[in-house]
């Protein structure tokens, strides 16, 4: 069984492709879709197993980034994405698209009324980040992680990623282990600038709702998948895949173990 994957663009969307090519490179079936197409029922999302929000700059980032999607996606498309989540399916959204699904309220998912709990502030540094992190990967019910390798080096590009919450959100994220990823330091102990490069609270750079079925982060894995996407290929040994693709082969093989 191939797992269909839509992805979801608008205009703005700029990684529709390479998040396309990454689950196609993992096994699945996709197809790129208007939202339009799907407020307007000429897609139909039941067909599919995984949603995928990419990144980019939907609608211009327009008041602040991702919110005019967000505001599509709760008020449009609500009850159609609460059935798909209800029904077991996957939801991924990557920087623009995990900003969509925070302001969205879909992330962190602790409140049933889907109100938006938390948010990607401007970061710290007052300007746009485009540089390779490294992330550490925690004990989560995310889906999409599960057998990842601790450490992984993907690549950051945006100007909104701090990832903040009230004290009692980041509380209840801890104790539910719904941190999935946390930004680390090159050189041991806490990251600060740049190692985390938007400031996030608590190093996050990704999360996941309770049922680890719904999940966004900031970095791309998208841009990783191969040892020629690293900026070092050229120089260093590396292994033929690289870090981001496991996200997506964890994805297809999650609905091939459940959807088969």
């Amino acid at each position: 069984m191939r797992p269909k994957v839509l992805i979801l663009r608008t205009a703005g969307t700029n990684c529709d492709y390479e998040t396309e090519y990454a689950f196609r490179l993992a096994g699945a079936e996709t197809a790129l879709v208007h939202i339009n197409h799907l407020i307007t029922a000429r897609a139909n999302l039941d067909e599919f197993h995984i949603l995928a929000l990419p990144g980019g700059f939907s609608y211009g980032d327009d008041v602040s980034a991702g919110i005019l999607l967000a505001n599509e996606i709760k008020y449009k498309l609500g009850d159609l994405l609460r059935d798909f989540v209800n029904s077991g399916k996957l939801i991924i959204g990557i920087c623009n698209g995990f900003q969509v699904l925070v302001r969205a309220g879909l992330l962190p998912g602790l409140n049933s009324n889907i109100a938006q709990e938390a948010t990607l502030a401007m970061n710290t540094s007052a300007k746009f980040e485009c540089r390779w992190v490294h992330l550490e990967t925690q004990k989560s019910p995310c889906a999409f992680t599960h057998g990842l390798k601790w450490r992984l080096y993907l690549p950051v590009a945006h100007a909104e990623g701090r990832f903040t919450a009230p004290s009692q959100i980041l509380d209840q994220l801890e104790s539910n282990r719904q941190v999935v990823f946390r930004y680390a330091s090159r050189y041991g102990g806490i990251p600060s600038y740049p190692d985390n490069p938007n400031g996030s609270d608590l190093q996050i750079a990704g999360i996941c709702d309770p049922t680890g079925r719904i999940f966004g982060m900031m970095p791309h894995p998208e841009r990783f998948l191969t040892r020629l996407n690293h900026p070092r290929w050229t120089r260093d040994s590396l292994p033929e895949k690289g870090d981001g693709l496991g996200i997506f082969r964890n994805a297809v093989a999650y609905v091939q173990q459940n959807f088969s």
